[in-house]
């Protein structure tokens, strides 16, 4: 029984109870994610399960079985950053830069949520067959990563930036 990270096999353990999270730091040397809470409050766990957001810390890692798992290491490289990277730091979108890669995660899952037309609970007209990214919008759908050191205002920025560049080129391709 097999799963994949970032492209690669991965074999999982032997041990039922092991979290995705500690596989991923203790055994498979992926850093990115961070342990948090443990609890599942925080979003410093997160990563993208098929393409999803999931907190790393609450998702054993026998669950994962056939599934594709990536996470920060497996968006970018120092060479060829991830659009969102690159905006995390163009807009000042990190202090400490503990939260980041659970923040970078969830925002590309949060995209993928909003493209697909799932709602949130400050969205208003749920019969809009687009939803928009607005600033409430943005905020409530990221509201489960927490950043202790206050960046959110430059969080919320590189969100915003990157994915109204995105919106723009999916109308320029759809013409």
């Amino acid at each position: 029984m097999s799963f994949t990270v970032n492209g690669q096999d991965v074999t999982t353990p032997d041990d039922p109870r092991i979290s995705l999270l500690d596989l991923l730091r203790e055994r498979l040397h992926l850093t990115g994610a961070k342990k948090g809470c443990d609890q599942g409050a925080c979003g410093a766990c997160t990563v993208l399960i098929d393409g999803e957001r999931v907190l790393s810390c609450l998702t054993l890692a026998v669950q994962c079985v056939g599934r594709e798992i990536t996470t920060i290491e497996g968006l970018g490289t120092p060479d060829d950053l991830h659009p969102l990277q690159a905006a995390f730091v163009e807009h000042d979108g990190f202090q400490c830069g503990y939260c980041t890669p659970g923040q970078i995660c969830s925002a590309v899952g949060m995209i993928a949520e909003l493209r697909r037309g799932g709602p949130s609970h400050v969205t208003r007209d749920l019969a809009d067959e687009v939803l928009t990214l607005t600033h409430d919008e943005l905020r409530e759908r990221m509201s489960g990563n927490l950043c202790r050191c206050g960046a959110h205002n430059g969080i919320v920025e590189a969100i915003a930036t990157t994915f109204e560049a995105w919106d723009h080129d999916l109308h320029e391709a759809a013409r």
